[in-house]
C-alpha cells in the first residue's frame, strides 16, 4: 500500500493503468480531437437520404461506428486521466473537450433518428433484402423504431442534442467537489493516534474494530459534509430538473419511466424489487439484532454496521495475495476466463492504490482495446471482493466487444452487475470452502451478509430514496437539504429496524453517494446481486453447461433485451422470485452464522 495522500506523479508506474494503450500520448488525444472536429460534417452528409436506399443507411451505419469506436477512445483516455488526478486542471479540461466533440457529433445526427422512424416497414423489409449486411443492425434499427412515441422532429431533436452537455454539469460539479475539493479532517483512535480521513478511508475507518475511531470518523465525515450539505442538495436538484426536463420533452410519465424505458426494463422491475424488499424487512431487523447480540454491544449505531463481527479473524490481504486468491476462486469458470485475468493483472488493465486528488470508490470502464479498472485498495478482504467485483466488470465487457459488433457491444445497465456479483459469489463459496474453523467462517459469512445487506437491502433502501426523489421533483418540491435529510432518515429507521440507533449524521448519507446522479442506477445493484446468486449457485452445482451459458449471457452485449439475455444464463427476472429466493439464502446465511457463533 501507499500513503493516500501520495501525489500523483510520485505513484510506482505499476500500479497505475497504462492509457498508452488508448493513445500514446496527450499530443496524439489532442490530434484525434482535431481531426474529429470534421465528423459533424461527414453525418450532416446523410441528412434526408437514409430512406433513400439500403446503401445510404449501411452506410450511416458504419459511419456511425467509427464515430463510436473513435470517441469512446477520446473519452476513455481523457476521462481515465481525469479521474487519476481530479485536481489537474488539464484533464479536466480535456474531459470537457471530449464532451464537446460528442455533442457536436450528436447534434450533427440528431435527424437520424426522426428519418429511421419515416422508412414505413414495407421498405425496410426491401432494404435487409438488397442489402444483408444491413442485418447487422436490425437491433439498433429495432430500438430506434420502438420508441417512436418518445421521438422528437429533427429540428428539436438537434435541440436536445445540444442540451446534453448541460444536463452533464451536477454530475460533474458532484464529483470534482466530492474528490477533489471536499478534505476532511484527520481523526483519532482511541490511543490518541490520528488517522487520515478521506472519501477513500471512510468505509475502511469504519471496519475498525476501535469503537472510538469509528465513531470520530463517522462524527467528522458527516460533520464535514454538513457544511456543505446546501451545495450538496442544489446540485441534485438540478439533476433532477434536468431529468424532468428530457422525461418531459420525450413526453414521458416521469423520470422512472423515461430511464427504465432506455433499457427496456418494465416499470414494475423497479417496484416490484421495492415490494419485495419491504415484505422480508423481518430479515433484515433479524441481521441487525444479531450484529448487535455479537458485538455486544447495548446500542448499535451507524458506525457499527461496517466493523467485522468477528474481528480478531481478520489480516492483511495485500494486492499480490488478493490477484492470486480471485484467480484461484474463479477458475470454476475454466481456462479461457482466467487467463484474461492474467492478462489484466500483468497489462495494467488496473489502477490500484488511493493517491491524493484520485477519484474515490472503484469502476470498470471503456471497452478497446481492453477495460480499465481503478482500485483504491486497502489490504483488507472487502478490497479482494472488490477487485474480484470489477474485474467481473471488466471481462464482462471483453466478451461482449469480442464477440458483438459494434452496435450491440454495449450491454445495458441492467445487466452491467450480474458479471461483477457472480465473482463475488463465486469467491465466498470458495473461501468458505477452504475453512472448517467457525471463527474464520464467521467472519466470512458475515462478510458476505454485510455484502448481501449492502447489495441488496441497502441499495434498495437508495433506490426507494431516489424514486422519492424523483416524485417530489416531479410535483415541483425543491430539494433542499431539510427536506432530503429528513426523507433519507425516515428510510433509514425503516430498513434497518428498531435495534440500531439511526444517529442524526446518518440523515446526510444522501450526500455522499455519488449514484444518485447516474439516473435511477441503483436498484440494478439489487437485481444484479439476486440474478447472480442464482447463476453463481447454478454454475457451481451443474459446472461446465452452466458455465457455458454464463458465458453466451457474458458475450450478448446488448444483442437482445436484459430480461432475455438473463433468460440464457438461467435466471427469469421478469419474475419477483430470484430477489425472493436470494433473500431466502440471506436468511439461511444468517443462520450459519449464529451456529458458527453460538455452540448448541
Amino acid at each position: 500500500m501507499i500513503d493516500p495522500k501520495t501525489k500523483r506523479e510520485q505513484v510506482p508506474e505499476e500500479f497505475t493503468w497504462d492509457l498508452s494503450d488508448i493513445f500514446p500520448s496527450d499530443e496524439a488525444w489532442y490530434a484525434e480531437c482535431e481531426a474529429l472536429k470534421e465528423m459533424p460534417a461527414r453525418i450532416a452528409a446523410f441528412r434526408g437520404i437514409l430512406g433513400r436506399s439500403a446503401e445510404d443507411l449501411l452506410a450511416f451505419f458504419r459511419l456511425e461506428d467509427e464515430l463510436e469506436l473513435r470517441l469512446s477512445a477520446l473519452f476513455n483516455y481523457a476521462q481515465r486521466k481525469a479521474d487519476q488526478d481530479q485536481g489537474n486542471a488539464r484533464y479536466q479540461d480535456m474531459s470537457g473537450k471530449a464532451m464537446g466533440a460528442y455533442v457536436a457529433a450528436s447534434s450533427a445526427g440528431a435527424f437520424s433518428t426522426p428519418e429511421i422512424m419515416a422508412i414505413d416497414e414495407d421498405t425496410l423489409n426491401l432494404f435487409y433484402v438488397a442489402q444483408p449486411a444491413l442485418e447487422e443492425y436490425r437491433r439498433s434499427l429495432y430500438q430506434i423504431r420502438r420508441r417512436a412515441a418518445h421521438v422528437l422532429s429533427p429540428e428539436e431533436e438537434k435541440l436536445l442534442a445540444a442540451a446534453g452537455e448541460m444536463a452533464r454539469t451536477p454530475d460533474q460539479i458532484g464529483s470534482i467537489f466530492r474528490n477533489a475539493e471536499l478534505s476532511f479532517p484527520d481523526v483519532t483512535d482511541a490511543k490518541g493516534e490520528k488517522h487520515a480521513l478521506t472519501g477513500g478511508s471512510f468505509v475502511p475507518l469504519l471496519e475498525s474494530d476501535d469503537r472510538v475511531l469509528r465513531k470520530n470518523a463517522f462524527d467528522a465525515y458527516y460533520g464535514r459534509l454538513g457544511e456543505f450539505k446546501n451545495t450538496i442538495a442544489a446540485t441534485l436538484d438540478a439533476q433532477f430538473r434536468q431529468l424532468r426536463f428530457f422525461a418531459g420533452a420525450r413526453r414521458y410519465g416521469s423520470t422512472l419511466e423515461a430511464s427504465l424505458d432506455r433499457t427496456e426494463v418494465p416499470v414494475e422491475v423497479y417496484t416490484n424489487l421495492i415490494e419485495a424488499v419491504h415484505s422480508n424487512l423481518d430479515k433484515m431487523y433479524r441481521y441487525v439484532a444479531l450484529r448487535k447480540k455479537l458485538l455486544g454491544l447495548d446500542e448499535l449505531h451507524m458506525y457499527d454496521v461496517y466493523t467485522p463481527i468477528v474481528s480478531d479473524a481478520a489480516r492483511k490481504i495485500d494486492f499480490e495475495e488478493a490477484k492470486a486468491t480471485v484467480l484461484e476462486a474463479l477458475s470454476v469458470l475454466g481456462e479461457d476466463y482466467t487467463a484474461l485475468l492474467r492478462e489484466g493483472f500483468a497489462n495494467r488493465w488496473i489502477d490500484v492504490y488511493e493517491n491524493e486528488g484520485k477519484r474515490g470508490g472503484a469502476y470498470s470502464a471503456g471497452d478497446r482495446p481492453h477495460p480499465y479498472v481503478l482500485l483504491n485498495h486497502k489490504d483488507t478482504l472487502d478490497s479482494m471482493f472488490t477487485l474480484a467485483h470489477e474485474m467481473g466488470h471488466a471481462l464482462h465487457t471483453y466478451h461482449s466487444v469480442k464477440h458483438q459488433p459494434v452496435s450491440t457491444s454495449d450491454y445495458v445497465i441492467f445487466v452491467a452487475e450480474v458479471a461483477s456479483t457472480c465473482n463475488e459469489v463465486l469467491l465466498v463459496r470458495y473461501l468458505l470452502s477452504k475453512t472448517e474453523d467457525k471463527k474464520e467462517r464467521a467472519y466470512l459469512i458475515n462478510h458476505f451478509l454485510d455484502s448481501f445487506k449492502g447489495s441488496v437491502y441497502r441499495q434498495t433502501m437508495f433506490a426507494e430514496f431516489e424514486l422519492m426523489m424523483g416524485r417530489m421533483s416531479e410535483s415541483g418540491q425543491t430539494l433542499t437539504a431539510e427536506l432530503l435529510s429528513e426523507k433519507y432518515h425516515e428510510l433509514n429507521k425503516l430498513y434497518f429496524g428498531p435495534d440500531m440507533v439511526s444517529d442524526e449524521g446518518i440523515a446526510l448519507e444522501w450526500a455522499r453517494i455519488p449514484h444518485f446522479f447516474y439516473n435511477y442506477y441503483v436498484f440494478q445493484y439489487a437485481t444484479g446481486f439476486s440474478a447472480a446468486v442464482a447463476i453463481a449457485d447454478r454454475i457451481l452445482t451443474e459446472g461446465a453447461p452452466a458455465v457455458a451459458d454464463y458465458k453466451r449471457f457474458l458475450s450478448g452485449g446488448s444483442s437482445t433485451d436484459p430480461i432475455s439475455l438473463l433468460k440464457i444464463a438461467g435466471v427469469d427476472m421478469s419474475s419477483p422470485a430470484p430477489v425472493n429466493a436470494a433473500l431466502r439464502v440471506f436468511n439461511e446465511l444468517l443462520d450459519e452464522l449464529e451456529e458458527a457463533c453460538f455452540d448448541k
